[in-house]
């Protein structure tokens, strides 16, 4: 299984910046958008870092790999970037299945903006994690994620804004690797309709109130 993420922090650029570790009790089976890791395949971990909102190394699948490193991760694992403090990750739980959600808004866009203006710099990137604890297989998976984006823009627009996420939103998924693979992760599924209600919950929670960046929090 998935064990609940540690805070920690790693030192980089004179400051001391907050990321979540999650390491797992064994390989797990993972679907993933994630700069790093991302795919479908085996995992063994997942970092979500915090990074100031001036960040534009254009190799971050590099950059989350020195991480990781540093943390000692061995194996295939994924890695996540936000602007948002991760020491606000919300937490919900449905049915068995977990989310773990750091949840940034202020950057929000319909999918099928005809004409999408650039990006504000703010804070506004969602970093979902599950853990749906039953073998999904590759179309469950795929399913899942799908699942989790709806009702994460479900949430955006129950919370009164016009968009559906943000531009640098990530999603991962989760699930044993081995056993009977489940053959869907739909909204009304076994699985994707607790995975809905967590994500959803999750993201509710996470943007009702203000989110100030890590990176201006830092600078008080």
């Amino acid at each position: 299984m998935l064990n609940e993420p540690i805070l920690t922090t790693r030192h980089e650029d004179g400051w001391d910046v907050p990321l979540l570790v999650w390491r797992a009790d064994g390989p797990l089976r993972a679907v993933s958008s994630a700069p790093l890791g991302g795919g479908v395949g085996v995992r063994r971990w997942v970092v979500n870092a915090t990074v100031p909102m001036s960040y534009d190394r254009d190799d971050p699948a590099a950059h989350l790999a020195g991480l990781a490193a540093g943390l000692g991760l061995a194996g295939p694992g994924i890695g996540l970037l936000t602007g948002v403090d991760v020491t606000e990750v919300l937490t919900r739980t449905d049915g068995g299945v977990r989310v773990w959600a750091t949840v940034g808004l202020g950057t929000p866009v319909w999918a099928a903006d005809p004409a999408p203006a650039p990006p504000a710099q703010r804070v506004g990137t969602v970093n979902i994690v599950a853990y749906v604890p039953a073998p999904l297989g590759d179309a469950a998976l795929v399913n899942a994620v799908a699942t989790a984006t709806e009702a994460k823009a479900q949430a955006i627009w129950e919370l009164g804004l016009p968009a559906t996420g943000t531009p640098t939103d990530a999603v991962t998924v989760l699930c044993p690797a081995t056993g009977d693979p489940v053959p869907y992760g739909g909204p009304r599924s076994t699985w994707g309709a607790p995975l809905a209600r967590a994500v959803h919950a999750a993201v509710l929670a996470g943007g009702a109130g203000t989110v100030v960046p890590w990176s201006d929090r830092r600078a008080r």
